[in-house]
């Protein structure tokens, strides 16, 4: 697949990636946790230059668990979560990877803090797992 489309709900939201992420990863942090209403959120780190998007999204000025600013941007039509940009991520776009099209290429190789996982949610089979964010 030579690029990477995704979008909103409702569609109007749409997206196009100019190049494949360079890491998926689930995230288990309690804000991912009350975002998206459910045990974890899965997502995919694409450069920012490589992020094309089209519609509007509002944002959410948030403060994660690492104690660091992100911005959680969703549709304000739908309400579905679209990205996310971190502070310790710079440069890095954050796509919430249920919004993807087609996900059939979809393996995270890393679950970041698991110190906040679920206790009844089983861990990726060969992923990297950090209790926190590593770095």
């Amino acid at each position: 697949m030579s690029d990477y489309k995704g979008g909103c709900l409702c569609g109007s939201v749409r997206y196009t990636l100019a190049q494949a992420p360079v890491a998926t990863m689930v995230c288990h942090c309690t804000h991912c946790q009350k975002s998206t209403g459910t045990a974890f959120s899965v997502v995919a780190l694409v450069p920012e230059p490589a992020f094309e998007c089209t519609g509007e999204l509002k944002t959410y000025a948030d403060m994660g668990d690492s104690g660091n600013a992100v911005s959680r941007s969703f549709c304000p039509n739908c309400g579905s979560p679209v990205t996310t940009t971190a502070m310790t991520l710079p440069g890095m776009v954050i796509v919430k990877a249920g919004t993807f099209d087609d996900t059939s290429w979809l393996q995270p190789s890393a679950e970041i803090f698991c110190a906040s996982s679920q206790s009844w949610v089983p861990h990726v089979e060969g992923a990297a797992h950090h209790a926190r964010m590593p770095g």
